[in-house]
């Protein structure tokens, strides 16, 4: 119960910021319709009914919702894109939700995977499911702002994202309850020829009885969300089709069930739209099962990894990263190419990536943070800098470290150098400044017994010891 009221509390400040702020409240013009604008920047893998799915949103404010089970404490860029499909709903003023899977966490889904994921401990769960909130909620605000810098606002009103719990139904469900509604909806030969189930089957250690059932679990999300909280359309990575179909599967069949009429007559309702899977042009998936994840969380990913991420982005790949992953005009993406096909050195198209998803991850600060850090790695001189300024960008990492006066201006480089582990011997540190291997504030270290000035410091606060191209400690004095 105590873990349920910290959601709400959290909940209720971000309604309550939101209520404080009535530029907050403001949906956003686009000059395309919601499909063609999604299809034009490749977000849409598979659609049902595409045709009707249109006439559904024109007629009024729509509700769409996205799931992800809690399997780690933060999402992480593989997630963006049915994050990005909820963000141009939300700005268009439909009812966005962010399901996290407290329930089917503990399940695991198949879909993916070579073999059954390890059973997940309850409380791991739960500490996972507030981080996911937390990084949610983060997403859409700092989402909201950076729409906010380059979309002209409408009349209409932009709602805040729900952010939900499956085990707040599941949890409740008693296995008789299931069987009767999901059970009794859903074909035995429908759920053995999902990909997921069927590759799984063919294999040598096959699929538990826990994992084939998950679709029903995932499927019941959507049936009870549509039933209870009149939401149409489910979003989900490409891998997740299957389990999308399952929903509709369950919602179409009730409705025929209670309807006297011929299955014929009967409309059909609910829709899904799933998104590719985020990879390179090698074709290599980008997320956590790969051991490749770039977290959302910034304190598991730096503001500054997150922009090199982007940065390093090959050019094969960097114009369909720009059409996905962030808000552009797609005739400034094309100008851009353009620059960029003709200045290939200067990676223009990188860098302009690199900026608009890390302020549309983290924001304007963060965003400075990753350039503060950059100047610091690999520029030539941090004098334009403040000591505000660097603190801010490494505050949290261990390479930053406040130093007591006594201590920086009294003891060699050499000694604070290993003392503060950026060295780990002071032969090792005589060796370093003989050959030129150890700078202060990027100027080579002439003498094992040179010490700290105030001259030497940074805004009279920061000095920057480095060995190598990369490896720094920034001593701040406190």
């Amino acid at each position: 119960m105590l873990h349920i009221g910290r959601r709400v509390a959290l909940r209720a400040r971000i309604t309550q910021k939101s209520l404080l702020d009535p530029t907050h409240r403001r949906a956003f013009v686009f000059k395309t319709g919601l499909l063609e604008e999604l299809t034009s920047r490749g977000l849409i893998a598979d659609i049902t009914r595409p045709g009707k799915l249109v006439e559904h949103l024109k007629n009024k404010r729509r509700t769409v919702y996205a799931g992800v089970d809690p399997t780690a404490p933060s999402l992480h860029v593989g997630h963006l894109l049915p994050l990005m499909v909820l963000l141009h709903f939300q700005l268009r003023g439909h009812f966005v939700m962010s399901l996290i899977g407290g329930a089917t966490g503990l399940v695991g889904d198949p879909s993916g995977r070579a073999e059954e994921r390890m059973p997940t401990d309850r409380a791991k769960t739960e500490h996972n499911t507030t981080k996911l909130e937390r990084n949610v909620a983060a997403f859409f605000d700092s989402g909201r702002r950076y729409a906010q810098a380059r979309l002209s606002p409408s009349a209409k009103i932009i709602h805040e994202p729900k952010i939900i719990d499956n085990k707040e139904w599941l949890q409740q469900l008693g296995l008789l309850d299931f069987l009767q509604t999901a059970g009794m909806h859903i074909r035995l030969n429908t759920m053995l020829a999902r990909e997921s189930i069927r590759s799984r089957m063919e294999s040598q250690k096959g699929v538990s009885f826990t994992e084939f059932t998950y679709q029903l679990l995932q499927g019941y999300d959507f049936f009870w969300l549509h039933k209870n909280m009149d939401c149409s359309i489910q979003v989900g990575g490409s891998d997740q089709w299957g389990n999308i179909l399952a929903g509709l599967e369950m919602i179409n069949r009730e409705n025929m069930d209670q309807l006297p009429l011929p299955p014929k007559l009967v409309e059909e309702k609910g829709f899904g739209l799933t998104t590719p899977l985020l990879t390179t042009a090698s074709g290599q998936k980008i997320g956590k099962s790969t051991g490749n994840a770039i977290w959302l969380d910034e304190k598991m990913t730096s503001a500054f990894d997150f922009y090199q991420f982007f940065l390093q982005t090959a050019d094969d790949d960097v114009e369909k990263y720009l059409h996905m992953l962030t808000l552009l005009p797609m005739s400034q993406i094309h100008g851009v190419m353009e620059q960029h096909k003709a200045l290939p050195d200067k990676r223009i198209a990188q860098n302009l990536l690199a900026e608009e998803v890390t302020e549309l991850v983290h924001g304007k600060e963060g965003l400075q943070k990753a350039y503060t850090t950059t100047k610091i790695i690999f520029g030539s001189s941090y004098w334009t800098l403040t000591a505000a300024e660097i603190t801010s960008a490494f505050l949290g990492d261990p390479r930053l470290v406040f130093c007591e006066e006594s201590m920086m201006h009294s003891q060699p480089l050499t000694h604070l150098a290993v003392a503060f582990e950026l060295i780990s011997s002071r032969s090792e540190a005589q060796r370093l400044v003989k050959s030129k291997g150890l700078y202060l504030n990027n100027q080579p270290v002439t003498s094992t017994d040179r010490k700290l000035s105030s001259a030497d410091l940074i805004d009279r606060k920061v000095a920057i010891l480095r060995t190598g191209k990369s490896k720094h400690l920034i001593l701040v004095l406190s």
